[in-house]
């Protein structure tokens, strides 16, 4: 069933926020230099802030099913993970934006890194989609108020 897939998918969501958190603070540094405007555009910050959100929405959502599952209810776990996904996807279209108005010129390696990084938040952005699915699922698949997942539930229309 795809819930087999949800602690492989998180492992992947990590290393992906990880790399884009490298390469966003390596940009925000790049545009806050001695040499330049003094300040980073606030797409890029956000983008910066949408990798440490996931670091701690990650932690999160590993951690409390297997440890507390009293702070694990379903609609919790559902709108960490919607809100999470809308954060990615606004993060990278906005950095794409600003990325497509600015052009690359003469700072290369920071056009890379930018580059780079809108890829990698378009990939956390669909595994959040993939994500969030699978919660909503479960979401519709439990009736009566239940708050924990129920392995009977994994069949298909009951």
């Amino acid at each position: 069933m795809a819930f087999a897939f949800i602690l492989p998918l998180r492992a992947v969501q990590a290393v992906l926020a990880i790399i884009v958190l490298g390469l966003t603070a390596y940009v925000v540094d790049a545009w806050n230099g001695p040499y330049n405007w003094g300040w980073s555009p606030s797409s890029v910050n956000f983008l910066l802030f949408c990798s440490i959100w996931t670091l701690l929405a990650v932690a999160y959502l590993i951690v409390t099913p297997s440890r507390f599952p009293q702070f694990a209810h379903k609609f919790a776990i559902l709108a960490v993970e919607a809100v999470t996904m809308i954060f990615w996807f606004a993060g990278w279209v906005a950095v794409a934006a600003l990325w497509g108005d600015i052009g690359c010129g003469s700072r290369r390696g920071v056009c890379g890194a930018g580059t780079a990084a809108i890829v990698f938040g378009a990939i956390e952005w669909l595994t959040f989609v993939a994500t969030t699915v699978m919660a909503a699922m479960h979401v519709k698949n439990t009736r009566n108020g239940t708050t924990k997942h129920d392995p009977r539930m994994e069949v298909e229309g009951v």
